[in-house]
């Protein structure tokens, strides 16, 4: 039996795990009998939102991301914050299946009292989200976690979506073969707030010193971001804690110095939020409709058959579905 709205809505505010996790999943759920419980708490949740600060972190696959978070959110935890972690998995592209592993990962975190795991698929999101972050964070909010941090399956796709729900984004690499920067695509290394490179101990060490140098070297040439900071080049092991409380102070200076910009920004996230949420509904409708359905089995025939270009299938798919709304 489902819990009630009543009873997930006053145990969120006890940030009771159980409710969040129950009330994470009502608002992911694509049933149709879900969405109209789920609107209703996430328009309670987004009035019960309580000051907090999100960090996207994001990077290359093996930089050990479950690591750094655990490590950072202990540190976080012994300065008397509480924190969400929201770790999204990469989904298989054919089942769609997740391994979820990263509450496993980060065991020694999700043992605390004052943090939330919460692994989710990213299923076919781009920018390796999953498609309800924004509502999964605004959730967590609402239950009084004042640090929100969004694991991300990694670069590569389209990490815009991450810098655009956070209010700090860093990016977490490892030294390499020497081709890290050719490697890695200009965007991605200007959109973040710090670029920190991870694994700096034992033999590791001098390797990333020299990754760090050539880092730096090529933010140095970089203007300054849209909050008026210059991005930061760290290293750190996070296995060992070295180099931890640096960025970890870093990040602290950057929310001091950022305070009217986040306001801003937050915002402009919002706009957003609402944006891609009319593009979603819109997507939804149109490809549920039956004659839709039809005329798109109809148009691929064509194509097939060289009858039909795809510009002007595509055309004609549209114009079918505007007749059809025309016509309600």
């Amino acid at each position: 039996m489902k819990p009630n709205l009543e009873w997930l809505k006053e145990h969120i505010l006890l940030s009771d795990k159980t409710a969040i996790s129950q009330a994470i999943t009502l608002v992911e759920s694509s049933r149709t009998e879900d969405k109209a419980k789920a609107h209703e708490l996430l328009n309670w949740a987004i009035q019960q939102q309580k000051p907090s600060y999100r960090i996207g972190i994001t990077g290359v696959p093996g930089a050990g991301k479950s690591t750094f978070i655990e490590t950072f959110g202990k540190m976080l935890i012994e300065r008397g914050n509480s924190l969400a972690v929201l770790a999204i998995d990469p989904s298989s592209s054919r089942s769609h299946g997740s391994i979820l592993g990263d509450k496993t990962r980060m065991n020694e975190l999700s043992k605390r009292p004052e943090a939330y795991i919460r692994p989710s698929a990213a299923g076919k999101t781009l920018g390796g989200l999953a498609g309800n972050t924004r509502e999964a964070m605004v959730i967590c909010e609402a239950a009084g976690f004042n640090y929100i941090l969004i694991e991300t399956v990694g670069v590569g796709q389209s990490e815009t979506a991450v810098k655009n729900m956070v209010d700090f984004f860093l990016l977490l690499l490892i030294a390499g073969g020497g081709d890290e920067l050719q490697g890695m695509k200009r965007g991605i290394i200007e959109m973040s707030n710090a670029i920190v490179i991870n694994k700096a101990d034992g033999p590791n060490a001098l390797q990333v010193q020299a990754t760090k140098t050539e880092y730096a070297r090529a933010v140095s040439l970089f203007p300054l971001d849209e909050s008026g900071q210059k991005t930061r080049v760290m290293s750190c092991s996070a296995l060992t804690g070295t180099g931890m409380n640096e960025v970890l102070q870093m990040i602290e200076d950057f929310k001091s110095k950022t305070a009217n910009y986040k306001e801003s920004n937050r915002q402009q996230q919002a706009f957003l939020w609402m944006t891609k949420t009319i593009e979603s509904n819109l997507l939804e409708n149109f490809y549920s409709l039956e004659k839709i359905k039809k005329e798109l089995q109809r148009a691929k025939e064509l194509i097939a058959q060289g009858k039909r270009d795809p510009l002007s299938a595509a055309h004609e798919v549209l114009s079918h579905y505007f007749e059809t709304k025309n016509a309600t």
